[in-house]
């Protein structure tokens, strides 16, 4: 007779990396995206509990990456130019968000407004995922992914505490 080993998906030896973490978010994100197209304006539930989902998730990667992941590699002249880049992009999100949030899911541009946020998110992810993250690879130790990884997974649990406690 063979014995299993319970399995545990969140189970890890150590601390994650700051670009796993990261890498994980978005994977988490991207889902989320791709369920939220393909709501309709009749599935008003839906949307309203997807869109706040998508939001608080958005809310906590962005701070993470503002306070933590954006400022460590900004401190390095070769990857300025990207974080900067980084910044703005999670300006544009936010703006879209704030729109999508006042207007009424079952309006006929709530749909449109979600693509356009759906398609600059996931542009910004391939950016990050691409440049950014190979800039990181290059001027961070594995040492220091790890201790920025551990603080902004600090950071993100303290968030989603807040986020569940309102």
């Amino acid at each position: 007779m063979r014995y299993r080993l319970p399995f545990t998906a969140n189970h890890q030896e150590g601390p994650m990396d700051a670009i796993s973490l990261l890498k994980a978010d978005h994977d988490k994100v991207k889902k989320m995206l791709a369920d939220g197209e393909e709501t309709t304006e009749r599935a008003e539930v839906g949307r309203t509990e997807l869109f706040a989902k998508l939001k608080e998730e958005m809310l906590i990667h962005e701070r993470i990456e503002e306070e933590i992941f954006y400022p460590a590699l900004k401190s390095h002249p070769k990857a300025r130019d990207i974080v900067l880049e980084g910044f703005e992009e999670h300006h544009v999100v936010d703006e879209i968000m704030g729109e999508l949030e006042v207007t009424d899911v079952t309006d006929e541009t709530w749909g449109a407004k979600f693509k356009v946020m759906k398609e600059n998110i996931e542009h910004h992810i391939e950016e990050e995922e691409g440049e950014m993250f190979k800039q990181a690879r290059a001027v961070f130790s594995a040492d220091e992914l790890e201790s920025l990884g551990g603080r902004m997974s600090e950071l993100k649990q303290l968030g989603q505490q807040v986020g569940a406690a309102d």
